[in-house]
């Protein structure tokens, strides 16, 4: 493993670093250097077996003194459980491109200069949102060109018709060619909207794993503040209460007393040092608020898309409809929405593809930008962000060094504890109750700090940044994709109707067509205006 960094970049620069009051009580812990200082601190060997215990022999007392009666509280442990170190829980589980991003990274962008653009990821650089926009104005230019396209082909239509003969009551050839034509593309039109609710479904899927993985991690980072808060609190207390005690009730034994005192100076040095762990107290940047942010923008683009995917299906089924009813004004009116439809669609599809582009471009290398802009919210130290993110055997764990110390100093305690435990109880009764109170409070707080540790470990944080990094560039961008193939299709369908829907709105039968009826049928309108009149007359 390299060589540990600083108590300061270790802690994330919190208030009040230092270990004065802890090293003074044993020889073996180094001195910490205060915040601020470029000094390393020296790398520490694996913890050792605790010194021996005090053994100050009484008067009149044998050599060998008798072991202690048993006791109902539980025994700790010769030393603590030796640390795991980075990478020792096994590698997490990472993040790999896909090829879609691979191929979306690896294509040209330019400004509105048309100068080429780096495709690295730099949303707050103007040339970069040039180029992005440039994406966006595509879907455009496929806009502008389908509408000129269709009002050149109804132009012609409309003025370059040869005229139908007088009196012609079969309809002109090709005339279910053009229906059939605007049914097929109806019919395409019904198939990318089952695409766009796929592609919208898998959009909402990968925001939604974004945002569990940012909660997850926001648990994360505030059980650690918790167990160092409840830690720390424990040892304070048991300082002020039990240490203090067991120093009135042994106050005639001086050397018992200056075990007491030295354990208690370890107390204070392991919550100096536990302390110094709750690096994410105090940083303003909040998980949750970020996981709510980007839930609300989700819930609105779900909405958009579904309410587009409805309007894109009424309007396929209520031409059908027009079509097979041959009714004129049903046709029109479908006509005009379908050339609504037509520019929403090429406008989402501009919207996904520069979306697309963008997102292609963060997740080719995700950590370089996510480990910047993380710093710059938060200041925290870049040995801490580089070891979550990275996770790695290259990157050593940055808060080795306090765990370390804050387990020899736990050693330490037990150590004395145990001395006062032979050589105080048989001659000071009184000190066996704040004895057991400490040694219960020595084993929660051991059992903290193994939970600390595990909580520590890049390996958990790590697992959430890859699962918000596979929901976004993987399901989310899969998902961008079918909706760019959903407004492809709704456009080139809706494209194809408007071309086909005059054709086959002129090849409808007049409403006032009279013509074949019998003049003696009593259900012939003339006949029966003629009948109405003639009443009227008598």
């Amino acid at each position: 493993m390299s060589k540990d960094p600083s108590p300061a970049q270790a802690a994330g620069g919190s208030p009040g670093e230092g270990g004065a009051t802890g090293t003074t009580a044993h020889a073996a812990l180094p001195p910490v250097t205060a915040r601020g200082s470029t000094e390393a601190l020296p790398r520490l060997p694996p913890p050792q077996s605790p010194p021996p215990a005090l053994r100050a022999p009484a008067p009149g007392s044998p050599a060998n003194p008798a072991p202690p009666a048993p006791r109902t509280a539980p025994r700790l442990p010769a030393r603590s459980a030796p640390l795991p170190l980075p990478g020792a829980m096994g590698a997490p589980p990472g993040y790999r491109p896909s090829a879609w991003v691979h191929l979306l990274h690896q294509l040209p962008r330019a400004d509105f200069q048309l100068r080429p653009v780096p495709s690295g990821f730099a949303p707050r650089d103007q040339e970069y949102q040039q180029a992005l926009l440039l994406v966006a104005a595509l879907a455009g230019l496929g806009l502008g060109l389908s509408l000129i396209f269709i009002a050149v082909y109804l132009i012609r239509f409309c003025c370059c018709r040869p005229p139908e003969p007088h009196g012609a009551k079969s309809p002109p050839p090709g005339g279910g060619c053009v229906t059939w034509s605007c049914i097929a593309a109806l019919l395409v039109g019904c198939a990318g909207i089952g695409i766009g609710f796929y592609g919208n479904s898998e959009t909402s899927d990968g925001v939604s794993q974004l945002s569990s993985a940012l909660l997850h991690a926001n648990h994360t980072l505030s059980t650690i503040d918790d167990v160092v808060l409840e830690t720390v609190e424990r040892l304070g207390e048991a300082v002020k209460t039990e240490l203090t005690t067991l120093e009135e009730v042994l106050s005639v034994r001086m050397e018992l007393v200056a075990a007491t005192r030295g354990a208690r100076r370890q107390a204070e040095a392991a919550a100096q040092y536990l302390q110094g762990l709750a690096f994410w107290q105090g940083v303003s940047l909040s998980p949750v608020q970020v996981a709510e942010d980007v839930t609300f923008v989700e819930e609105y683009r779900w909405l958009a898309y579904v309410l587009l995917l409805l309007l894109l299906l009424l309007v396929c089924v209520f031409t059908l409809l027009g079509l097979a009813k041959q009714s004129k004004w049903l046709v029109l009116v479908m006509t005009a929405m379908s050339l609504l439809v037509l520019v929403l669609s090429w406008g989402s599809m501009g919207l996904e593809a520069a979306t697309a582009v963008g997102l292609s471009d963060f997740c080719s290398n995700p950590d370089t930008y996510v480990l910047n802009l993380t710093q710059e919210e938060t200041g925290l130290s870049s040995d801490i962000l580089s070891y979550y993110f990275l996770c790695n055997q290259a990157v050593s764990n940055p808060f080795q060094q306090r765990l370390t110390l804050s387990q020899r100093a736990l050693a330490s305690i037990h150590s004395q504890l145990q001395g006062l435990e032979r050589e105080a109880i048989p001659q000071f009764s009184a000190a066996q109750k704040p004895l057991l109170s400490l040694e219960e409070t020595l084993n929660v707080t051991e059992r903290s700090f193994h939970q600390l540790v595990a909580l520590l470990h890049c390996r958990s944080l790590h697992k959430d940044y890859g699962s918000a990094l596979r929901g976004l560039c993987e399901d989310a961008l899969e998902g961008l994709l079918f909706l760019m193939l959903f407004s492809l299709l709704s456009a080139g369908a809706l494209a194809t109707t408007l071309c086909s829907l005059p054709r086959a709105w002129a090849l409808f039968p007049p409403s006032d067509d009279y013509d074949d009826t019998d003049d003696d049928d009593p259900f012939n309108p003339q006949e029966s205006k003629r009948f109405v009149q003639w009443q009227s007359s008598i």
